[in-house]
């Protein structure tokens, strides 16, 4: 309908290209300062967080231990990205990532100042945030079968029991230092990967109910005046005639002032977010383009 538009990056893109990026300036930076002065600035640590260095609830998501961590996680993070991103739109996908990652190391902290024998070490990767991508997928389309790899050979599973089994590893990998099983821990997260699912089910379930992601909370955000006095304001028969009916506008008036506002706020928060008369709207247009 626009000849000159042209689509932002979506968010995943710009994800993957942020953590590549960040992954080659850590790994310039440990060759210059070394990995353990690195680590004590920007992975996420308790002893970091006693230190003050709240922000590092959000740099520990774009580190990564090696280049096979990296590949995993931007692998997972493009195949759920972009699906979950056509839901909640790119400021949604954003928040759902960054809210998984800081949540889950969050609880990844919580366990490490309570349990510090197991569970205090240095975190690194976006692997909460992508957890919080597949929980979000797997709550809108469960039944969505999903193809995976596993030693080189194809598996086939519906996005619910996929989520269920990454659950179930999380949690006996999160009792395996508890029960003395270490075999199950591997070094990896756990605790973070488990707080990062939780996020992103409990995101889905508040979602469905809000009209944009965070719409349950805008502490800085002005109230508008209820829709009643709006309308009381003026008389109902100027605000009728100051409003043309769709059909009557010319095209180009009508792309530039109900078409375009429309397809502005399907990229910043998703398809979803439409009212009815939104829609209403994209069906004119449609129409219109039809009969040129």
């Amino acid at each position: 309908m626009r000849t000159e538009y042209r689509p932002a990056w979506s968010m995943t893109t710009i994800l993957l290209i942020l953590i590549f990026a960040c992954f080659v300036a850590q790994k310039i930076t440990e060759g210059f300062c070394g990995q353990g002065l690195v680590d004590s600035w920007f992975a996420l640590s308790s002893q970091g967080l006693r230190d003050g260095r709240v922000y590092q609830l959000i740099t520990f998501q774009f580190m990564h231990a090696n280049w096979l961590h990296l590949l995993g996680n931007m692998f997972t993070l493009y195949f759920f990205g972009r699906a979950v991103e056509e839901t909640l739109g790119r400021k949604g996908l954003l928040a759902l990532y960054l809210m998984s990652g800081t949540i889950g190391g969050l609880v990844q902290i919580i366990l490490a100042f309570s349990f510090p024998n197991y569970f205090d070490s240095g975190v690194v990767g976006a692997s909460a945030g992508v957890f919080g991508l597949i929980a979000a997928f797997a709550m809108r389309a469960p039944d969505q079968p999903i193809t995976m790899f596993i030693y080189f050979f194809p598996v086939t599973i519906q996005a619910k029991f996929l989520l269920i089994g990454e659950a179930v590893i999380s949690l006996l990998g999160l009792l395996g230092p508890l029960i003395h099983f270490y075999s199950l821990t591997g070094n990896i997260a756990h605790a973070a990967h488990l707080g990062g699912m939780l996020t992103g089910i409990f995101y889905i379930r508040l979602a469905g109910r809000l009209p944009r992601p965070f719409g349950f909370w805008r502490p800085f955000a002005r109230r508008a005046p209820p829709k009643r006095e709006l309308v009381s304001a003026a008389p109902r028969r100027a605000w009728r005639s100051a409003r043309k009916p769709l059909e009557d506008l010319p095209p180009a008036e009508f792309i530039s002032r109900e078409v375009d506002p429309i397809l502005e706020k399907i990229s910043a928060q998703g398809i979803h977010s439409l009212t009815e008369r939104e829609r209403q709207v994209l069906e004119a247009a449609r129409n219109k383009m039809a009969k040129r």
